[in-house]
């Protein structure tokens, strides 16, 4: 399985852990994702999640003035995308729990 595949099942989790840490806008938030380790997201797949993100209510956005050059969009999470940040993390410690298990049973 390529890791592509597997990113997209876990990306919107961490996009939604991430905002939880703090108002941020898309371009730190890349390079936040980057810092993590998820080097393979460009902006053509980040941007668009931001978006449907935002259109189901889990995020909102706002534009403010940069000192650096164009307005930025800063993101926080809405009280539908903390709940979601919750729903992710208790799956992905299912998940993880029942990898493990797996890959722990082969190699006895």
């Amino acid at each position: 399985m390529k890791q592509s595949q597997l990113l997209k099942g876990v990306l919107e989790g961490c996009v939604l852990l991430i905002i939880g840490q703090g108002e941020i806008y898309g371009y730190e938030l890349m390079q936040r994702l980057h810092a993590y380790g998820f080097t393979s997201v460009v902006g053509g797949t980040l941007y668009p999640l931001l978006t449907k993100l935002e259109t189901q209510g889990q995020i909102a956005g706002n534009l403010r003035t940069s000192p650096d050059g164009p307005d930025r969009k800063y993101f926080r999470l809405t009280t539908s995308g903390v709940k979601a940040g919750h729903d992710f993390e208790r799956q992905w410690a299912e998940l993880r729990a029942q990898v493990a298990a797996v890959v722990e049973d082969k190699n006895k």
